[in-house]
């Protein structure tokens, strides 16, 4: 017990020689809180860069898919409209194979030509090729072979006939022709 009583006593008289102690202990335990606050802080503001950083990669990845979106829509706007002129185009196409006599009908036919120049015009200026057909090889992306043929003087997949003209807007197959096809 006496021990005990002379290491309080030891304790006391060390604090009332050397009070600093004490206070250096409490200087080193703010000192302590203030590192784990400026560590806390550093710490969220890390976070919120990280943050900031993805929100603006999104934003340039939303702002490039708009780019591209918008870029093919302008590419691809006349496609609705040119799909559903085409079977007026094989119609003019028809009426101009027609073999007329008579010099009327001859003016008419040229007023028909003038017409469906003036409409072919139109639609290549929007982008729509007329897709190649005879003599070159088959492709399934872009020809639909409706009949097989053993022709003389053809080699084997080549393009032998059109039947029906395809077509394509910019790169894209609007009608694949259809074609005869050499096996």
């Amino acid at each position: 017990m006496e021990d005990k009583q002379k290491e309080t006593v030891d304790v006391e008289l060390a604090e009332e020689m050397h009070p600093e102690v004490e206070v250096e202990d409490a200087h080193a335990e703010h000192e302590h809180e203030e590192n784990a606050e400026v560590l806390a802080l550093q710490q969220q503001v890390s976070e919120t860069e990280n943050r900031l950083l993805r929100v603006q990669a999104d934003f340039e990845n939303f702002k490039r898919r708009t780019r591209e979106e918008n870029a093919a829509q302008l590419k691809y706007k006349s496609q609705t409209l040119l799909t559903q002129l085409l079977p007026a185009l094989d119609n003019f196409e028809r009426a101009l194979d027609v073999q007329v006599e008579d010099a009327q009908a001859q003016s008419v036919l040229q007023g028909v030509e003038m017409v469906y120049r003036q409409l072919m015009d139109a639609v290549k200026g929007e982008g729509l090729e007329e897709i190649a057909t005879d003599g070159q090889l088959f492709d399934p992306n872009k020809h639909q072979a409706v009949m097989q043929v053993q022709e003389e003087g053809y080699d084997s997949n080549v393009i032998v006939e059109t039947l029906q003209k395809g077509y394509q807007l910019n790169d894209r197959v609007l009608r694949p022709a259809m074609v005869k096809v050499n096996q």
